[in-house]
């Protein structure tokens, strides 16, 4: 059976909105490691030199993780331009209030876990 191009593109857009809220995730996570590699080399007494690398490469995660979220922001744009082109206005609309929402549409918040400290 053929779905409609309403059904793909419903399908679709719960993907793209999941990959989203994966990426806001792994970015707050990897931002929150980041921000705990001081603390946890001054909590061990170590050199200011030790585990730079460690903090080079969390640094680099966050800027990855950046671009990648970029990216998805504008494939998300590409998407909701061809739903609108396509008459499939609800899909461009999406669950969440836009910068250009003014006034907001009451979109629902993304959920974004964070790590809580176990201490």
């Amino acid at each position: 059976m053929l779905m409609s191009r309403m059904q793909v593109g419903e399908a679709l857009a719960a993907r793209l909105f999941a990959a989203e809220a994966a990426v806001d995730a792994a970015l707050a996570a990897t931002a929150d490691l980041t921000a705990h590699l001081p603390v946890a080399r001054a909590d061990a007494m170590l050199s200011a030199v030790a585990g730079q690398p460690a903090f080079e490469g969390a640094a680099a995660a966050v800027s990855a993780l950046v671009q990648a979220r970029a990216h998805l922001v504008r494939t998300h744009t590409t998407l909701a331009a061809l739903a609108r082109s396509l008459k499939l206005d609800d899909l461009a609309v999406g669950p969440v209030d836009k910068p250009e929402d003014d006034p907001p549409i009451g979109g629902v918040r993304p959920r974004v876990e964070f790590v809580h400290e176990a201490c």
